[in-house]
């Protein structure tokens, strides 16, 4: 996930994820993009991104319908 610190939309959806980490067996990587000049350009405000590999599944707010999709389709 792409965020920042001290957004609240970034803090929502990494709580949002973490109840639905055991049950589709997932873990989340928290990626701050202040810390690249390279990320503020690819995101900008667009954050959080919740992505796996290059792969945008949603952003701004969890998309549950959207990560469940991606879930039933993705081979991993």
């Amino acid at each position: 996930m792409y965020g920042r610190r001290g957004c609240h939309l970034c803090d929502d959806m990494q709580e949002n994820l973490a109840s639905y980490e055991d049950e589709m067996d997932f873990s989340v990587n928290i990626v701050d993009i202040d810390d690249d000049p390279v990320l503020i350009g690819q995101f900008g405000t667009k954050v959080p991104v919740l992505m796996h590999g290059k792969t945008e599944i949603c952003h701004y707010f969890l998309d549950l319908k959207a990560l469940q999709m991606y879930f039933s389709q993705s081979p991993e």
